[in-house]
């Protein structure tokens, strides 16, 4: 028994020796890769590449210029790989009269996926992997889940509230799951947006001809009166209908988080991952022809609303709710003390509709993922995960967040592996936190990384590119209790890291 048990353990150390000369010559080779083991009892080490992604594209089945192949030949030049379409769902906002609001309105519809066609669309991004199979393309939808009315036509105040409080969708691959999203103005199941134009002018046309017919000369007053009423009970049953395809409308003021929660959970039944986007808007207050659109900053919803896969952490305004201490962290702490049932994490969303818009351009926002390979189901994985950090720069001069692990400080836990972004370590001592920032090759630039623990700034590092920084915390822990780390880099662009949680054990 004693040969055969010092025999296995040759053979561990032989694997052991393997597994890090391996990382030894990929390091010395400047390959940029991370090294964690997961903590889940994984007994091999799991190799993540660094592959930057781009979330909230639009295309022309919404506001964007280019189609979805024109838009993948443009990523793929720029050497970005991961492409992911955020058209809207549907563009539309109405307003009806009463007593029958959802026949007699005035609609005003822009480019969307339902406009076109659910399956022209897919179709199209089918189109695009098929001509681009070395990029993954995963269709998704942007959706205005709610919005109310107040004011009135009458004094010109009338204001179409919170209708950019916006929610991604990413990884519906069916027409009628675009068909069907929980939406305010979502198409009838039984009747749809043709359909409901061509009932409408039937109405038209009967009420014409009543009148006609009650106003003619020769006697059939009864008749266009009897015809009037039918159509006034046509229209009523019809507007009904109509008003079955959300318990909500918008003219009964705000209903707090209901529809939102309602579109949240349709859209994981589906099986999207959902990302709250850029809840701090800066741009939802405007006129808008006739009306007034009125969209406040929205961070509360992140507290407010459950299942929802993240955020948009880095956009084009000024993000405060990643601050040490502020919404983010008490929505992540609510999560470490068993109030929530997963974390929110955080992306980077372009809000991309042409190059040069806002001087922005495509690859300036980058959600950069850690995987084990490329494919569609690696990226859908690593964004339910958290794997991944967001960053802005001005591309091709982006940041970048070599590594951002941690490991035991003691040798005694030497056992347990690294964790990263969206994983969780299991540790009797205090952790220690490994970073290395960098940016181009020539990048010298200053800049600030910011290590927070659960909400609290614990440490500040400052130098040029590239920048390493090692930190254990000698934290007071108590058996049970569940902390976690994240980061933010300022100076060469943006960086903001997901969590890595740790939780102490006797």
């Amino acid at each position: 028994m004693k040969g055969l048990v010092s025999k296995t353990r040759r053979r561990a150390l032989c694997k052991n020796f393997t597994a890090n000369l391996l990382l030894i010559l990929l390091a010395a080779c400047g390959v940029n890769w991370l090294v964690p083991y997961p903590a889940s009892g994984q007994t091999r080490p799991v190799l993540y590449k660094q592959a930057p992604a781009l979330i909230d594209l639009r295309t022309t089945f919404s506001d964007g210029v280019f189609d979805p192949e024109a838009l993948a030949a443009l990523a793929v030049q720029k050497g970005i790989k991961i492409i992911i379409l955020n058209d809207h769902d549907r563009m539309v906002i109405e307003y009806g009269l009463p007593p029958f609001r959802n026949i007699l309105n005035k609609t005003e519809e822009r480019n969307s996926i339902n406009q076109a066609g659910a399956s022209a669309y897919l179709a199209a991004v089918e189109r695009a992997r098929k001509k681009y199979p070395q990029a993954v393309i995963i269709p998704g939808a942007e959706s205005a889940p709610f919005y109310y009315w107040t004011g009135s036509f009458l004094d010109g105040s009338l204001t179409a509230n919170d209708h950019e409080r916006r929610i991604l969708t990413i990884g519906l691959e069916k027409p009628e799951d675009y068909q069907t999203l929980a939406v305010i103005h979502r198409e009838s199941a039984l009747f749809g947006y043709k359909t409901t134009i061509l009932v409408k002018a039937v109405f038209a046309i009967l009420l014409l001809l009543a009148v006609y017919l009650f106003f003619k000369k020769n006697g059939r007053r009864s008749a266009g009166l009897l015809l009037l009423v039918v159509d006034f009970i046509l229209v009523a049953v019809f507007s009904v209908i109509l008003g079955r395809s959300s318990p909500f409308d918008a003219y009964h003021g705000p209903q707090g988080a209901a529809p939102y929660q309602r579109f949240l959970d349709d859209a994981g039944r589906k099986g999207a991952l959902t990302f709250w986007n850029y809840p701090e808007t800066q741009s939802g207050i405007r006129k808008m022809g006739p009306i007034q659109v009125n969209t406040r900053p929205y961070p509360q919803m992140l507290m407010e609303t459950n299942n929802y896969t993240g955020f948009s952490a880095i956009y084009g305004d000024n993000v405060t709710i990643t601050e040490p201490g502020e919404m983010w962290d008490m929505v992540l702490r609510e999560y470490c003390g068993g109030f929530r049932r997963t974390p929110p994490w955080g992306i980077a969303t372009s809000d991309y509709h042409r190059e040069g818009e806002s001087g922005q351009k495509l690859g300036d926002f980058q959600t950069v993922l850690l995987l084990p390979e490329l494919s569609r189901n690696a990226v859908i994985d690593a964004l339910r995960k958290g794997r991944m950090y967001a960053c802005q720069g001005k591309f091709p001069k982006m940041p970048r967040l070599d590594v951002f692990t941690v490991s035991p400080s003691a040798l005694s836990e030497s056992y347990a592996p690294p964790a990263v972004s969206g994983e969780t370590l299991w540790l009797k001592r205090n952790p220690r936190i490994s970073i290395q920032v960098s940016g181009s090759p020539d990048a010298k630039e200053m800049v600030q990384v910011r290590l927070i623990r659960s909400g609290e700034l614990v440490q500040v590092f400052s130098g040029t590119l590239p920048l390493k920084a090692e930190y254990v915390d000698n934290i007071e822990k108590s058996a049970g209790q569940e902390v976690y780390y994240r980061l933010d880099v300022k100076g060469y662009g943006k960086i903001v890291s997901n969590p890595i949680f740790v939780r102490f054990v006797k």
